[in-house]
């Protein structure tokens, strides 16, 4: 549905993004992760046909984003950072008149309309005038332009900035009920807004795609040891000694201790050894409750950190 070959674009002698190549396969939700400035938007404004890349191509809907244009622009719903309203406008009579300029017929038009006005929960405001609208609002109207006319590919920049909580879960949910039927990139530097809809991530830092796949298989390339979480009652002291010094152990971490005696351990392994045995063993041979024993993964804040923070070295001299 969308295929990005080798996209480069320079603005002067400043590179934005580098070779950035991914797919978005149909009804897929597509999370684009990255810091600020890491080269999103620029992407995704080549996406949508706003400016051309340097180098490099990228196909929507299997038509060329440099040749067919107009034909990528007809199948697309594009949500910018900051969304193109007209404040002397109604909110009706806005999104009539973008639902004309994208095409939707007459006998049509009213009743789109009035469904994406529900659907984004803006009836309350449908005869206020934009300009008069709160952030939030205008924010849940930019949403609706790029819905209104029911296309094939949505591509939200940063959708929930502005919502309040609730609000923020009402788009989370609208957008997670887009997948399967429309394809949707959502761009984002907000790791549970991507956690909680996306399918699967692309993540960009300083032009480049540093790192492309599920948030699962994203923790299984990247986590260096196996990590399990331990609920034992017994002294915390002692028991992590005792942890500590069985082969294959890399590293304890005290979590937390009751009053009862209670304390939550991280422990750490080296890869694909499994410990689990050993570890049950110690704690009863030392007379002490196991409460729980489970594994740990990666979560996506740790790998986006993983990947897009650099490592600063110390002189120690």
């Amino acid at each position: 549905m969308i295929e990005v070959k080798g996209l480069t674009k320079y603005y002067g002698p400043k590179m934005a993004i580098s070779q950035v190549t991914f797919r978005v396969q149909k009804g897929e939700i597509l999370g684009l992760l990255g810091p600020n400035a890491a080269g999103k938007t620029t992407t995704i404004r080549i996406l949508t046909c706003y400016m051309p890349a340097t180098e490099g191509s990228a196909r929507v809907a299997g038509f060329d984003v440099f040749e067919d244009s107009l034909e990528v622009r007809r199948r697309i719903g594009y949500l910018p950072e900051n969304p193109p309203l007209y404040n002397d406008m109604t909110v009706t009579q806005y999104l009539d008149f973008v639902s004309k300029i994208k095409g939707v017929d007459g006998y049509d038009r009213k009743k789109k309309v009035q469904e994406i006005t529900d659907l984004c929960h803006i009836e309350d405001v449908r005869d206020t005038l934009i300009g008069k609208l709160s952030k939030g609002y205008k924010q849940r109207v930019g949403l609706a332009q790029a819905l209104v006319h029911d296309p094939e590919i949505i591509i939200l920049d940063e959708p929930t900035i502005g919502l309040d909580p609730k609000q923020i879960i009402e788009v989370r949910e609208l957008v997670k009920n887009l997948g399967g039927k429309h394809t949707v990139i959502l761009s984002s530097h907000i790791l549970p807004e991507v956690s909680q809809v996306c399918q699967r991530v692309v993540i960009i830092n300083e032009g480049l795609v540093v790192a492309e796949d599920t948030p699962e298989n994203l923790t299984s390339q990247l986590k260096g040891a196996e990590r399990l979480f331990l609920d034992v009652e017994g002294p915390a002291q002692e028991v992590a000694q005792k942890i500590e010094n069985l082969a294959g152990i890399t590293q304890v971490t005290l979590e937390g201790s009751t009053r009862q005696g209670r304390s939550g351990f991280l422990v750490e392994s080296e890869l694909n050894r499994d410990v689990r045995k050993e570890l049950a063993a110690t704690i009863i041979r030392g007379g002490w409750g196991l409460l729980e024993m489970r594994p740990v993964g990666m979560s996506l804040e740790e790998i986006f950190l993983h990947l897009t923070t650099k490592e600063e070295e110390v002189d120690a001299r």
